[in-house]
């Protein structure tokens, strides 16, 4: 998976843009950057408003998401002077990038202000486990043709994760040893001097982790067999439980775990449609509304991109308003 993902000849280490091949929240409306400007905001209010503030987004793809909040953080100039923003990919910088943003392929080593991991851990590589008569073994798999096979014992390491947080009942069941997973997120918080990570992406809990595992390919919009041969993205649902405990052990302060829909709705975005007599009296900014509300619904759909989770955890501040309301309300 690591290979086929990021070695020389890997999907993202070639350069494949990730709108070609899925639709994650950023592609869909700037309106999900709008919301993520509102955390930022509140995040600097929370750190006195620093005469520099970061906002990294890891997994940054095009750059399409830091580049859409400072157009938006535009209209704020007091803010807009003092953000940092740098994309973490391995993928090349793209032509006509707003040259504001750094550009680097590993994370930086301090953040004050807003780390964002937006569908980047279901794309860090991890290891399959299967449960067999002699116990779980490692998922073997024929990199040309996807055949799989049970192999060797789980690590210590593996093994002890597994036991923890993805408990396998009946040959067959399988797991995705998520330490990895839980290991670039703490290194990603552990870098936070001062500030908040969120990370988004599609996700479970220990209390309903898929027995079949949810390891999956996709290419030009599709979902594919996930054979780890360079031609497709490969992701797998992320324990985020998991990984709140993993940023609590590098140093995170204050937790929520939540899902897309409530932490957006939070952020002011609810997909309420227009009120039907705007079509008379201004027919543009009606159909302006409308377009918005639809785009607002698809992020917030309970069903789709609203079911994924949030994982909120700060460093040396609380977790700010509005998302803080959330502890009390969760799904």
């Amino acid at each position: 998976m690591q290979a086929a993902l990021y070695g020389p000849a890997g999907f993202y280490a070639r350069g494949e843009r990730p709108a070609w091949h899925f639709r994650t929240s950023v592609h869909v409306s700037p309106r999900y950057a709008a919301a993520l400007l509102t955390v930022l905001r509140a995040v600097d209010a929370a750190l006195g408003q620093p005469d520099r503030l970061d906002v990294v987004d890891i997994g940054a793809g095009r750059g399409e998401l830091l580049a859409t909040l400072l157009t938006l953080a535009g209209t704020s100039p007091g803010l807009a002077g003092r953000l940092a923003p740098l994309a973490v990919e391995v993928a090349g910088r793209p032509d006509g990038l707003d040259p504001r943003i750094g550009w680097q392929p590993g994370l930086p080593a301090s953040v004050t202000g807003l780390v964002i991991a937006s569908e980047w851990l279901d794309n860090v590589p991890l290891e399959v486990a299967e449960l067999t008569p002699t116990g779980p073994r490692l998922l073997l798999v024929e990199t040309a043709t996807g055949a799989e096979r049970p192999g060797p014992p789980l690590p210590a390491a593996d093994l002890a994760w597994q036991r923890r947080w993805w408990p396998l009942r009946e040959p067959g069941d399988r797991a995705e040893i998520g330490l990895t997973r839980g290991q670039a997120w703490a290194a990603a918080v552990c870098r936070i001097s001062r500030g908040l990570a969120v990370a988004a992406d599609f996700g479970h809990r220990r209390a309903d982790r898929p027995r079949s595992g949810t390891l999956t390919g996709y290419r030009e919009g599709r979902q594919v067999r996930p054979v780890p041969d360079g031609s497709c993205d490969l992701a797998a649902g992320v324990a985020l439980d998991a990984c709140a405990a993993a940023g609590r052990a590098a140093g995170a302060t204050a937790s929520l775990l939540t899902s897309q829909r409530l932490a957006l709705r939070a952020l002011g975005v609810t997909g309420r449609r227009p009120p039907p007599g705007q079509a008379v009296t201004d027919p543009v900014g009606y159909a302006r509304a409308l377009c918005q509300a639809g785009e607002e619904a698809e992020l917030i759909d309970p069903a789709g991109l609203g079911g994924f989770g949030w994982l909120i955890q700060s460093v040396g501040i609380p977790v700010p308003p509005p998302l803080a309301g959330l502890a009390a309300r969760q799904d």
